[in-house]
């Protein structure tokens, strides 16, 4: 396999793919819309809470592993119906699979939130 010499525009234009898959997954997979108005909440959240430098590092980490699954399951999704068009039990399975992953990035991104949050909650709760 013959590699190309390595091209300033290339890389630019493969951000613009990158992009472009994005806006795909958020316009077409559900999921994804649930996970951008929590992302936005999340965000506001913190915002409001003024969280210290260390707790905005876990809340990216967390939105960031979800917003991961979610691109790597979608992305598995097209590939899975692209190959088998007609449904087959082992592709059901392997979505399944993908899907829970998701489910269990964004179990603990939850966790990692009401870690991050309770306490600041806590106070505005006051005693």
């Amino acid at each position: 396999m013959e590699t190309r010499p390595f091209q300033f525009t290339g890389r630019i234009r493969s951000f613009g793919h990158a992009i472009a898959g994005i806006i795909r997954m958020v316009r077409c997979q559900h999921n994804a819309w649930i996970h951008l108005v929590a992302t936005a909440m999340v965000i506001a959240a913190g915002f409001f809470f003024h969280l210290s430098p260390p707790e905005w590092c876990w809340i990216v980490l967390a939105v960031s592993i979800v917003w991961t699954a979610e691109a790597l399951n979608t992305a598995f999704e097209f590939l899975a119906d692209a190959a088998s068009p007609s449904f087959h039990p082992v592709v059901r399975d392997a979505k399944d699979v993908a899907a829970g992953a998701v489910l269990i990035t964004a179990l603990a991104s939850s966790v990692i939130g009401a870690i991050i949050f309770w306490p600041h909650v806590k106070d505005l709760l006051g005693p």
